[in-house]
């Protein structure tokens, strides 16, 4: 077996665990995870670092300013998870960060605990490097479900602080920054950790996994191509988004070469008329993964994640399919802060399905996808290519004697999705396409 098996500008810091914050940690699933769920064999070790993109247009200024879009240097936060050895004084981090609260209210100010030690020593070398875009307005911080575990697993994780502005009191188009930021953040990110990281990481080894709007970000910065005719293409400052759509003069630099795979939780970039268009998705060669909720009142599901499925015929793609579930699929169960209203906790949970079940199911998926494409487990593909697409029709005759909370082992007879419990592979579909050519 092998070792995979065995919001507004938010900021993250680092300090010992208190009483004071959320006392789970996400990262650790709970005892009805499927089977790659589970947190991995090495110790996590959390740094942050500043980068800084040097000359770039402020689109977030007023656009009818009569000199032009300004240029200035744009800082990105980068928040990185590691393998690591953790010394006898562990200072394990809480994360900490701000969201957007109910419209007039004050943003909230939420805390995670967290597994990762600050500033442990790395261990390893030639780690896979897997790079996360969050949600809009969100932050790294409510994520650590994903990148804590994903580090544990013998991966470096880098997250990046996108800085979005506040979506409910911007004007238009300074709400459709991000359009132009997200996948110029990630392309400059990727380029400096692939030459400053060192022999930590193996820089032709690059994932991408990002959430809703990180979503749009990754698919972009994968090498989709934005559609220049698209309604909204000239509402970003100065035409620089229109210069970043296909045929633009600055179309590949926003693009990551050499990207081996590519989550996208429900992605935003579809509706009424993709944002790439009918054929920007079909420029994607790189095994995809999409996972989305039937019913996301946010980004849409028909008009985004399983028309971006079909759409991205070149690619071999899954799409894993929550029933009735909406937008909030791809952060930690809400923190303490953010359960005191409605609004608060509607930013994390999702109605219907449980948090940290929706999160284990992510991680066990998302576990196998990059232990197939980033590190050539052939084996891992059974628990991806499952013997019929809807769950809740797999069945398992378990032998006599075989502990309740087993894994079912999958092949001859069995239909039940590897991995899984018995009565605890409900309420999904797992889609798999190869590509056209």
């Amino acid at each position: 077996m092998t070792k995979m098996l065995a919001c507004l500008a938010a900021l993250l810091l680092a300090m010992p665990v208190n009483a004071g914050a959320s006392g789970t940690v996400p990262s650790k699933p709970g005892i009805d995870a499927p089977e790659l769920a589970a947190v991995g064999l090495d110790q996590v070790g959390f740094r942050a670092l500043t980068l800084v993109h040097r000359g770039q247009p402020d689109v977030e200024a007023n656009k009818q300013a009569t000199d032009g879009v300004p240029i200035r240097d744009r800082k990105l936060v980068v928040d990185l998870w590691y393998p690591a050895i953790h010394g006898a004084r562990a200072n394990r981090v809480t994360y900490r960060a701000q969201l957007p609260g109910e419209p007039p209210q004050a943003p909230v100010a939420v805390t995670q605990a967290g597994l990762a030690v600050v500033g442990a020593k790395p261990v390893g070398s030639g780690h896979p490097l897997i790079i996360v875009s969050h949600g809009y307005s969100n932050s790294p911080a409510v994520m650590t479900w994903l990148t804590e575990n994903l580090a544990s697993k013998g991966y470096v994780v880098a997250a990046v602080h996108h800085a979005d502005p506040n979506p409910y009191v911007a004007p238009a188009h300074v709400r459709a920054a991000p359009n132009f930021n997200r996948p110029r953040d990630l392309a400059f990110v990727a380029a400096q950790l692939r030459m400053t990281l060192g022999e930590q990481i193996n820089p032709e080894q690059v994932a991408l996994i990002g959430y809703s709007q990180g979503g749009f970000g990754v698919l972009t910065a994968g090498g989709a191509s934005l559609d220049p005719n698209h309604p909204e293409i000239d509402i970003v400052a100065g035409g620089w988004l229109k210069a970043q759509a296909k045929g633009g003069e600055q179309a590949r630099d926003i693009v990551i070469p050499g990207v081996k795979a590519i989550v996208a939780l429900a992605p935003a970039g579809g509706g009424a008329r993709s944002r790439w268009g009918q054929d920007g998705l079909q420029e994607l060669t790189m095994p995809l993964l999409f996972i989305a909720g039937d019913s996301d009142p946010v980004v849409g599901y028909e008009n985004a994640a399983k028309a971006f499925f079909e759409q991205a015929a070149n690619s071999e793609r899954y799409l894993l399919t929550y029933k009735q579930a909406g937008h909030a699929i791809a952060l930690n169960p809400a923190p303490a802060e953010m359960r005191g209203s409605l609004w608060d906790i509607d930013w994390f949970e999702d109605p219907i399905w449980r948090q940290d079940r929706i999160n284990a199911i992510n991680l066990h998926f998302i576990t196998a996808f990059l232990a197939v494409h980033l590190r050539g487990d052939d084996a891992a593909r059974a628990y991806l290519d499952v013997p019929v697409e809807e769950s809740d029709r797999g069945e398992w005759n378990a032998p006599a004697g075989t502990p309740w909370g087993a894994f079912s082992p999958g092949g001859e007879g069995v239909t039940l999705w590897k991995g899984f419990q018995r009565r605890h592979a409900r309420g999904m579909i797992l889609q798999h396409r190869k590509p056209a050519h």
